[in-house]
């Protein structure tokens, strides 16, 4: 969900077991990375969040300053930005996108942080995230579902968890 107050009401309102807080305009960077942590009203939408019960986490990309805030305001998870590795095309750019991920899984993990992780994985590139022990939810609807046209969504899913689990095993 977005991290405004509108949100937060129906949150309140509805509330759910789990939310995951988004960046909601394009010009928040939303596709090409994730929230904020260091925006200012996040740490009193996430203690509302959290007195009201709902486990909350951040989309942020995996940056240790980022992580450090999430912490800080009382995550209790967050899904790590994987575009830019998804996105990376010369092999040097993706060996470190893929480093940093590792690195935030860890970081945030050490911290006491559950750790997810998604966003432009497919077939292709899942198998090196997937690979991350401390990454404990990859999400990867979006594809699937497109998957799911072509070849039923039973099949699509079940084609992604043996990708998923390849490289982890």
């Amino acid at each position: 969900m977005a991290a405004t107050q509108e949100m937060l009401a129906i949150a309140l309102e509805l509330k759910p077991f789990a939310v995951c807080l988004v960046p909601e305009r394009r010009e928040e960077l939303t596709t090409e990375g994730g929230l904020n942590a260091f925006q200012e009203s996040l740490p009193e939408i996430v203690a509302k969040l959290k007195a009201a019960g709902i486990r909350t986490s951040l989309f942020i990309d995996p940056d240790l300053k980022q992580l450090e805030q999430a912490v800080k305001i009382g995550a209790d998870a967050v899904e790590l930005h994987t575009g830019a590795y998804a996105e990376a095309k010369d092999r040097e750019i993706l060996k470190e996108e893929l480093s940093r991920l590792r690195k935030g899984a860890v970081f945030a993990k050490e911290k006491g942080l559950e750790v997810h992780a998604g966003h432009g994985l497919t077939y292709e590139n899942v198998g090196a995230v997937g690979a991350i022990k401390e990454i404990s939810e990859l999400n990867i609807g979006h594809y699937l579902i497109g998957a799911a046209l072509f070849v039923g969504l039973s099949k699509a899913v079940s084609e992604m968890r043996i990708k998923m689990n390849a490289e982890r095993l």
